[in-house]
């Protein structure tokens, strides 16, 4: 992918540097909780700060649709980034207007400027002309350093692109890099592993992927369907008949692409879904009416281990059980383990993403041995769909 990228800028002294970050991040009692989404978006502070770029940040916080609401005010992550960058970071009380301007009047290069949630207006969300305009009038040079958000074609992360000079920041060109080479250049053979509870939420992404990948790990309830629609009883456990022929359509597909689906040849299973059921490893094929399944068992992982040798590239998404309630969280955590080993030894180019699949590869203990995590959610999932996103999109050269 051809994107500029703050490289692209050759002066950036003393201008007004509009930086759309995604500050939405988890708060309690007025402090944050999780400084993860601050903590990325270091790299490229730092840079901007050390080229005397006079640096104003945009972001939303929660869903006050186009209300000011209190409890969503961005104040107190001015303070948690302070902390994080050792400077001074001020504040705006609003992101357009008489507030924005005063504040960024008064800004010398290399200081760093919060504005207030973009979303405490309606023309956001709308991506309205209007204050598109009235936001990148506070700006020379527009920097998009959210991939969390370049999903949605919205003012702050797609509007204001095409008023200003845009560039990736150093966050998002990492995600790009990242992504491109997990998938559309993987070194091959590529694996992808897709989890989750219902096949229908992940249509497009199994529909992209068979195009993409050697191997196609299937797992959580999406499994399930599959397995019904090759005959076999599952029991109780959950799955969409209406899905049926659509998961026979992409067992055809797969065939026909030379892409392999690897579905569990045995599963955990249980009477009753709570933390420390009583549990049994059988075949697939053995499933009683009254039992439910619930996570993998140890010789699919240990299939999907031997797969996952041969390969280059793996590109994961979603947990591959009920891997929040013990101890049908073992097939997870023990496919990524080896994912992660494989990875830290420079074998594999190991890319994950997803809300649930951070949890699971933190709770396996190896989020660090991965080669990328990606923190983004609805973003990651329409790229693995193959859909172009707004805010990266605006970037290109």
């Amino acid at each position: 992918m051809s994107f500029r990228t703050i490289d692209d800028i050759a002066d950036l002294a003393g201008k007004r540097v509009l930086v759309r970050v995604d500050f939405n991040v988890p708060m309690a009692d007025g402090k944050v909780t999780d400084a993860t989404r601050l903590e990325r978006a270091l790299p490229t502070l730092r840079d901007l700060i050390a080229r005397s770029a006079k640096v104003i940040l945009l972001s939303h916080f929660g869903r006050p649709k186009g209300q000011r609401v209190a409890d969503m005010s961005l104040a107190p992550v001015a303070d948690a980034l302070r902390g994080l960058l050792d400077c001074d970071v001020h504040f705006a009380e609003d992101c357009i207007g008489g507030p924005a301007k005063v504040a960024v009047s008064t800004m010398h290069g290399g200081e760093v400027l919060l504005m207030e949630n973009t979303r405490f207006h309606a023309g956001e969300e709308k991506n309205d002309p209007e204050f598109a305009k009235a936001l990148a009038d506070n700006g020379d040079i527009y920097i998009n350093d959210a991939f969390s958000a370049a999903h949605r074609a919205h003012a702050s992360t797609e509007g204001v692109a095409h008023l200003l000079p845009a560039a990736a920041g150093r966050a998002m060109e990492k995600e790009l890099d990242y992504l491109a080479a997990a998938l559309a250049a993987p070194e091959r053979p590529m694996m992808a592993v897709v989890g989750g509870a219902k096949v229908s939420t992940k249509l497009d992404v199994l529909t992209n992927l068979i195009d993409k990948a050697d191997f196609l790990v299937v797992g959580g309830g999406m499994a399930n369907t599959f397995l019904l629609a090759q005959g076999q009883d599952i029991g109780k456990s959950l799955a969409e008949p209406d899905l049926v022929p659509k998961a026979l359509e992409i067992t055809e597909k797969a065939k026909a692409q030379g892409c392999e689906i690897l579905l569990p040849s045995d599963v955990v299973v249980a009477t009753e879904f709570v933390a420390g059921a009583k549990s049994t490893a059988k075949k697939a094929s053995d499933v009683a009416a009254s039992e439910m399944i619930l996570d993998l068992g140890p010789a699919s992982v240990d299939e999907i281990a031997a797969k996952m040798e041969t390969c280059k590239t793996l590109v994961w998404n979603g947990p591959l059980g009920a891997f929040e309630t013990e101890p049908f969280h073992v097939a997870t955590v023990e496919a990524a383990k080896f994912a992660g080993k494989l990875a830290s030894a420079g074998k594999l180019v190991a890319v994950a993403g997803g809300g649930d699949t951070v949890a699971a590869l933190n709770q396996a203990g190896v989020a660090e041995d991965f080669t990328y995590i990606s923190t983004a959610g609805g973003a990651f999932l329409e790229w693995m769909e193959g859909k172009a996103l707004p805010g990266v999109e605006a970037l290109r050269k």
